[in-house]
């Protein structure tokens, strides 16, 4: 399915951005493997101008697409090392989304857009029966339209979750959100997810990034533990040590100066885009739209999309393993630029 499109690229707004994640061992590794999933994506409306990766100690990259389209670069290591340096660096041009279909229920329930929805229809978790998820079930009914009840979720999760670093770690199964009542912005994504394909909406997760100008409070890291001997590295969203929280009342803006961010996850549900005919061929017309339950509704031109799949395991922005018995530590840092027209 297409991106919804919007091809006025006169009014592009440009960002410059390096994204940097270092491992630290505390005795020597090798065989350091590794997939990153860092590339920016292009579609209607992001389009990627420069790329490049940088790998020490040095290593040979191997590009493939992944099932869902996202680029993976993959290295190793084999020698012995101590520290493990990975340096992107991109200048990304976006424009805002055009305003998004408005379909009925009805275009929900036909044949085609089910077989088009696919996997992104299917439960993300067996918590059903947890009642704090019964209760978001219950509020989240009876609303007039897909759109809205999409946009309903993003208003209601950050009402009832308090974001909260530390709170959960990249593993940590929805249940604990549910009793714990508070995570990042991967958690508050999952949750979206399980209601909206609840609901009968095909919804998937996208990684990015998302410009900030101002912070709404820091917090700890949240991050895997890793284990001696294969050990796996793999960086939450929303988990870098110190990283700001994104603001909503600090997106958009005029060009700035070097901005430390954190990547970013939010949801993409599918939306017929003539929706009142339940009763549709093959060729179901529809087109992904971008919500953020994080910062309470729709997408902009401040988020760059790199990838997306079911969940987060789909497209975690770094993942690896290595062979020793050693402990890592994980430094990452995200720095953006604006460049180009403010978005209006």
């Amino acid at each position: 399915m297409p991106e919804h499109d919007d091809r006025g690229w006169e009014r592009e707004t440009g960002f410059r951005l390096r994204y940097v994640t270092r491992y630290r061992y505390d005795a020597e590794v090798a065989d350091n493997l590794n997939a990153l999933r860092v590339r920016p994506v292009t579609h209607a409306r992001q389009r990627v101008e420069e790329f490049s990766v940088r790998i020490s100690p040095e290593a040979r990259l191997h590009r493939h697409d992944d099932y869902f389209g996202t680029e993976v670069i993959e290295f190793e290591v084999a020698r012995p090392h101590r520290e493990l340096l990975i340096d992107v660096r991109a200048f990304v041009a976006t424009l805002p989304a055009a305003p998004p279909p408005r379909p009925d229920w009805a275009a929900l329930a036909a044949d085609a857009y089910r077989e088009v929805g696919a996997e992104y229809l299917l439960p993300t978790e067996e918590a059903a029966g947890h009642p704090v998820l019964a209760d978001l079930t219950a509020d989240t009914t009876g609303h007039r339209d897909p759109l809205e009840l999409a946009l309903a979720v993003c208003e209601l999760i950050p009402d009832r979750f308090e974001y909260r670093r530390g709170a959960t770690y990249v593993d940590s199964p929805l249940v604990d959100v549910l009793d714990g009542g508070a995570g990042v912005c991967q958690d508050f994504v999952h949750l979206g997810l399980w209601l909206l394909r609840h609901h009968g909406v095909a919804a998937r997760y996208v990684s990015g990034y998302l410009f900030t100008t101002a912070t709404a409070g820091d917090g700890e890291a949240v991050s895997g533990s890793p284990s001696a001997g294969g050990s796996a590295q793999l960086p939450a969203a929303g988990g870098r040590p110190g990283a700001p929280e994104p603001d909503p009342r600090a997106v958009g803006g005029a060009p700035s100066e070097p901005v430390e961010v954190d990547t970013h996850a939010w949801i993409e549900v599918l939306l017929p885009e003539d929706g009142t005919d339940g009763d549709r061929g093959p060729d179901v017309r529809a087109v992904w739209v971008g919500v953020d339950p994080t910062n309470r509704g729709l997408t902009g031109a401040d988020h760059i999309k790199i990838g997306h799949g079911r969940h987060y395991a789909d497209v975690p922005p770094v993942k690896g393993v290595y062979r020793g018995m050693a402990n890592s530590n994980l430094e990452a840092t995200v720095t953006m630029t604006r460049e180009g027209p403010p978005v209006r």
